[in-house]
């Protein structure tokens, strides 16, 4: 199969690439990846870990061969067990990265028994990450939630899309001459800041308005090289439409996307609409799909192995979503453990049309401490 144009690889495809160096692989996740590229200027962790949407070949850094993806093959499972045995699971693993929003708070609640848990799980000398795909937030800004809730998180604990967003365009080289325009929210603006990008767009964006009038041209700025969009509730028509002319106007813009979770918990008390449907409105008026450097993308499941040098057999990932959080889990190579205190519940789970199956799962994480109670 020729990589010179836009490539799409279905569920279970199997595709083998006829490169300089074939290679094969096989995908069986509910994502199609198109153009599977390298990005050789990674120094630290594997390309094949990258994010993983790219519409043409001037989606990607430029000078870079094609090669196929590795480490998308997500096998045939059994149906998740109910976790019995928490001993036997926290004995197996080193790391344990936890999914922040349905597991560890909903909004700004603390979820009960989450500081007990913890601190067993560092009392036992277990690694704890915490990843989430809400982007409002800087990693220092998320370290200060984590604080206000009464837990004890240091910053490099703590790995939040917005941090991917940054992160990601460095390992690419993105140009230090070019800007992103920001689809979101401070947290995306604080890391691009930390990181040396130039950026536009974000809450500034929020209050403006188009007045349409005959002949009205909008205006964009031509140096803009990437469109970052996460969540946002600043949403308005002003940001669509500049981030739409930057994507198709302007010659090999990337389009990235935070993360497609189509709900999110702004508070407890039900689920509001996620970062998906603004990244939906920005597919649907470039057709272009967005390359996505969070959950159920690889590339933090590298970036943390690589960090912490960690095996990632070695890792335990704990969420409440099944297509981000244990899809991640399963695309990295590690255990997973599903909570049903967030998104997801039993029904959904067990249904016949879910082909999502974690190793395991609970009702919340406290239940690391009643199962090993019960079985004392």
């Amino acid at each position: 199969m020729a990589t010179k144009a836009a490539v799409s690889v279905s569920v279970a495809a199997s595709v083998t690439a006829a490169s300089s160096s074939s290679s094969k692989f096989v995908i069986n996740t509910p994502h199609r990846f198109l153009c599977l590229k390298r990005l050789s200027s990674f120094s630290s962790f594997s390309a094949s870990a990258l994010a993983i949407k790219c519409t043409s070949i001037s989606n990607c850094s430029p000078n870079k061969s094609a090669r196929s993806m590795e480490g998308f093959t997500t096998r045939a499972k059994a149906s998740a067990q109910p976790l019995e045995n928490a001993d036997e699971l926290i004995a197996s693993v080193e790391t344990f990265i936890f999914d922040c929003d349905g597991v560890i708070w909903k909004g700004d609640k603390l979820i009960d028994g989450v500081p007990e848990t913890l601190d067993m799980l560092r009392s036992k000398g277990k690694r704890l990450v915490f990843v989430t795909n809400n982007s409002t937030k800087s990693r220092k800004q998320y370290g200060k939630k984590f604080e206000t809730l009464g837990l004890n998180v240091n910053e490099e604990e703590i790995f939040a899309s917005s941090f991917a967003a940054a992160a990601y365009l460095k390992s690419i080289n993105f140009p230090k001459d070019k800007k992103v325009y920001v689809i979101g929210e401070d947290g995306i603006l604080k890391e691009l800041e930390l990181a040396g990008f130039q950026y536009l767009g974000g809450p500034e964006d929020g209050g403006k308005k188009i007045e349409l009038k005959p002949g009205f041209l909008m205006e964009h700025d031509k140096d803009v090289g990437a469109v970052v969009v996460g969540f946002d509730r600043y949403f308005n028509y002003y940001k669509v439409q500049y981030g739409t002319l930057c994507i198709r106007e302007n010659p090999g813009c990337l389009f990235i996307a935070t993360n497609r979770d189509a709900v999110t918990h702004l508070t407890d008390a039900q689920e509001w609409a996620g970062g998906g449907s603004m990244v939906g409105a920005i597919c649907g008026s470039t057709q272009r799909e967005p390359l996505v450097v969070g959950k159920p993308s690889t590339f933090m499941m590298d970036y943390l192995a690589n960090k912490f040098g960690i095996l990632k057999s070695q890792i335990c990932m704990v969420g409440d979503r099944l297509d981000t959080d244990i899809l991640f889990g399963q695309n990295g190579g590690c255990k997973t453990l599903l909570v049903l205190s967030g998104v997801t519940n039993l029904s959904m789970l067990q249904s016949p049309s879910n082909s999502i199956q974690p190793d395991f799962y609970t009702n919340k994480i406290s239940d690391f401490l009643s199962i090993k109670t019960a079985t004392v």
